[in-house]
């Protein structure tokens, strides 16, 4: 199977443009092709997994990925899949969050001599002259096309601002510029970018001729990576110092059954054949796809060492026996306790567990809470600091959330 076939065999690709060439350069390890990445925040988190992943399988494929941070259009605000404006950052922020994505990003991808590369479109785009933009650029983007594009359809009811309105064309230059300076071929994106992606590629044939090699693929990695990147908490982080390693595991230990298979599909690197031997899995053999799925997307991350500690500790938990040491952990002050004792209340939001006593209150009148292995089924109930010290309290939120509460 050559390498494009098993990107379509992994269920990654939605949509492309001239396919036959595309085949040829991915299957023949000559594609240069850029995945952009938005710096909004000093940390990847799992919306951008398949991306990272699809950046992965080409290179071992002979193709050289760019990873463009977008340093420049960041100062502007992708308006794709937005209801309100983005809030604008800091030069300095910026540049802090490309750091720390190419720390991350080494996991995945080799940076090496003639490997991958990883560029910054602010180094071209904070340049341009607006004048000269205007007539070398803007000539060949028709308003009316702009406005049909369904990035631009999302935002008109509540207001597109002009600012946002030139992001197509940013972006569209950051290939153009690309395919000039760094022989970049090929552009891939999520399923909300395809009409800024086909603004790259009508550039350059437009400004460059019809035969100009550019080409554009779009994977699903709105609908199902950004999915993926979200939970009741909120973003599920690839640096361990905003989901560790344990809860990283449990995330994609705790998947739906609908989404396990699909999941091991695209984002390990499993060979084809075993995942289809897994098709028929069921019932409780879905539990145990689950934990393949966790085991192997945490060592891709964090390393087999914590993957194989994510993967005992949760064994243990579920099993009733096991360690705490790698669970997440929440070191209550002194103060948190009133009188030498803690309510449940308190406790779930303390914790982190629960974001509001109100919440927090349902939580334990649903039989949401355990504390110890024990149901807590009253509000009012308090527990003692004493019982704190040492190795602490495990509480369970749910059916899957475990957390160890221990006092400084």
């Amino acid at each position: 199977m050559t390498c494009y076939e098993e990107l379509r065999a992994r269920g990654l690709i939605a949509q492309v443009t001239d396919e036959a060439e595309i085949k040829e350069l991915v299957d023949n390890g000559k594609a240069v092709f850029y995945i952009g990445f938005d710096p909004t925040a000093d940390s990847l988190h799992v919306g951008h997994f398949m991306a990272l992943c699809l950046m992965k399988r080409l290179q071992m494929a002979g193709n050289r990925p760019i990873a463009l941070i977008g340093g420049g259009t960041g100062m502007i605000g992708d308006p794709s899949g937005r209801s309100d404006m983005r809030q604008m950052m800091t030069p300095e922020t910026i540049q802090h969050n490309c750091g720390c994505f190419k720390k991350q990003m080494e996991r995945f991808i080799d940076f090496g001599e003639d490997k991958a590369i990883m560029v910054n479109n602010a180094e071209w785009l904070m340049k341009l002259n607006y004048v000269e933009l205007l007539r070398e650029v803007g000539a060949c983007f028709s308003v009316n096309n702009m406005l049909r594009a369904e990035c631009y359809k999302q935002r008109m009811e509540k207001g597109l601002s002009f600012l946002e309105f030139n992001y197509m064309i940013m972006q569209s230059y950051d290939f153009y510029h690309m395919f000039q300076t760094l022989g970049c071929n090929m552009q891939f994106g999520g399923d909300d970018q395809w009409s800024n992606m086909l603004g790259g590629t009508e550039l350059i044939r437009r400004k460059l001729g019809k035969d100009a090699y550019a080409m554009t693929i779009t994977l699903l990695m709105n609908s199902e990576g950004k999915k993926m990147g979200k939970t009741a908490k909120g973003a599920v982080w690839l640096d361990p110092n905003k989901t560790s390693p344990f809860e990283f595991y449990q995330y994609w230990r705790n998947v739906g059954d609908d989404d396990v298979l699909r999941c091991i599909r695209m984002l390990t690197f499993l060979p084809l054949e075993q995942i289809d031997e897994m098709d028929a899995w069921e019932g409780s053999q879905l539990n145990r796809a689950k934990e393949i799925l966790a085991y192997e997307l945490t060592k891709l991350v964090h390393g087999q060492e914590e993957a194989e500690k994510a993967q005992e500790t949760a064994r243990g938990l579920f099993s009733g026996g096991g360690s705490a040491e790698h669970m997440p952990t929440t070191e209550l002050d002194a103060g948190k306790f009133d009188g030498g004792k803690i309510g449940a209340v308190n406790l779930l939001v303390a914790c982190g567990l629960c974001p509001s006593n109100g919440e927090a209150r349902r939580l334990i009148q649903q039989g949401g809470m355990a504390v110890n292995d024990r149901k807590v089924m009253d509000i009012g109930e308090t527990f003692d600091q004493a019982d704190f010290e040492g190795e602490g309290v495990i509480i369970k939120k749910g059916k899957k959330v475990y957390h160890r509460a221990v006092v400084k």
